[in-house]
């Protein structure tokens, strides 16, 4: 794990190759990045395998230089005919008028507001289990990233499950 330069990475593909330079026979690379404490993400590369990709907040992700890179076409649905915000317009409208439970209008309420204006979600997006083989699980991934916590404090538990925590702390 080393501290590397991303003034010169504009794609999710130019950051593929950058992690690929810096593995040894083609090992798997894990890429850390951290927004000032507003959003975190994981990009793991094995050998010449698709990046996958989590991002703690899609939604503040989007905000960013850093977060246009990680958030690709794929990974938000944009551009394969699934719209997020086509689907909850649907399901905000579907419940108005067929619901006989009003608890169903209240769950369609809350994915609305946990979508931000461009559809992407106020929380997690991506692979949860790209660090299943490293012993860090989906759902502790998942409950790393949810409101409230710190990003720092995530990727620092994170690198510490993987037993690399100080050398993360050296890099910061």
């Amino acid at each position: 794990m080393s501290e590397t330069e991303l003034d010169d990475v504009e794609t999710l593909a130019d950051l593929a190759d950058l992690a690929r330079e810096a593995a040894e026979d083609e090992e798997t690379v894990l890429v850390f990045i951290e927004q000032e404490d507003s959003w975190f993400a994981v990009v793991r590369v094995d050998g010449e395998e698709d990046p996958r990709i989590f991002v703690s907040d899609a939604a503040a992700a989007s905000r960013s230089a850093y977060g246009e890179i990680v958030l690709t076409d794929e990974l938000t649905g944009r551009g394969s005919g699934d719209d997020l915000d086509d689907l909850v317009v649907e399901l905000d409208e579907d419940d108005d008028t067929d619901s006989a439970d009003p608890d169903e209008d209240d769950d369609a309420d809350d994915e609305a507001a946990a979508l931000d204006t461009d559809g992407l979600p106020n929380g997690p997006l991506g692979d949860a289990g790209l660090l299943i083989d490293f012993g860090v699980g989906a759902k502790e991934l998942m409950d790393m990233s949810v409101e409230g916590s710190v990003p720092g404090d995530a990727l620092t538990e994170i690198a510490d499950a993987l037993g690399c925590g100080d050398v993360l702390e050296a890099v910061r």
